[in-house]
């Protein structure tokens, strides 16, 4: 299933827009309950105004939270931007640490967080148990289990470690794409042989092609024979 999915998605990513760890990790927590497309409209003012931990550390609460508002949950999540960079500052000279054991000791960054940063800002390999990730591999049988940490170590113990940060990705663009919550597209997707939960969603290929997403979905659709 890993091997079709980078066939499907070759150019799987992470879909949050940053230029620096610290970027990605602000982006990572705005995120919660949030889209990432709402999260990247957000970004680029906030990161004109905010370029440094010192910053977020010395904040006016009231005009970070007015930057971030759009996003949701916005007086939480000021107060983790603020909490995270004055941790930033007073622990680790400024900068974002690049280890899970020091990550996730930051305030707003627990290990679904710290896995994107590890993966996508440092190259540290990194299983991202989202929404869609922990919902999808329950739906293929690879665990039974809902706790995202017993997630993440099944998960790895099934897939060489190298492969971990490309394969949430991918099992997150699936999620988003293809194997959507209440209605999946079963009839059209790659994986659909391999799927113990195949027929959850419509397995006619006409009415399943009109469910897929995203800019992949010719290619998507190409690769089942649509």
């Amino acid at each position: 299933m890993n091997r079709t999915l980078a066939l499907a998605f070759p150019d799987a990513h992470c879909e949050l827009d940053f230029t620096t760890p610290l970027e990605l990790a602000v982006a990572t927590i705005l995120s919660a309950q949030c889209t990432d497309v709402r999260v990247n409209l957000t970004t680029p003012a906030l990161f004109i105004k905010y370029r440094s931990a010192q910053d977020y550390a010395q904040a006016n609460r009231a005009e970070l939270e007015e930057y971030i508002r759009p996003t949701g949950f916005y007086r939480n999540k000021a107060s983790s931007l603020i909490g995270l960079g004055q941790a930033l500052v007073e622990r680790f000279d400024g900068e974002l640490p690049s280890t899970l054991d020091d990550l996730v000791t930051l305030p707003g960054i627990g290990r679904k967080t710290a896995n994107v940063v590890l993966g996508n800002a440092f190259g540290v390999p990194g299983i991202t148990v989202d929404t869609h990730f922990g919902r999808l591999v329950r739906r293929w049988g690879w665990t039974a289990e809902e706790d995202p940490v017993k997630v993440e170590h099944i998960v790895g113990a099934l897939i060489e470690r190298k492969d971990w940060t490309m394969l949430s990705h991918r099992v997150i663009f699936h999620g988003r794409r293809v194997c959507h919550a209440r209605k999946p597209a079963c009839g059209a997707c790659v994986l659909a042989k391999d799927c113990p939960s195949f027929g959850t969603g419509p397995t006619d290929p006409v009415t399943a092609a009109k469910l897929i997403k995203g800019p992949e979905t010719e290619h998507l659709l190409e690769l089942v024979g649509l």
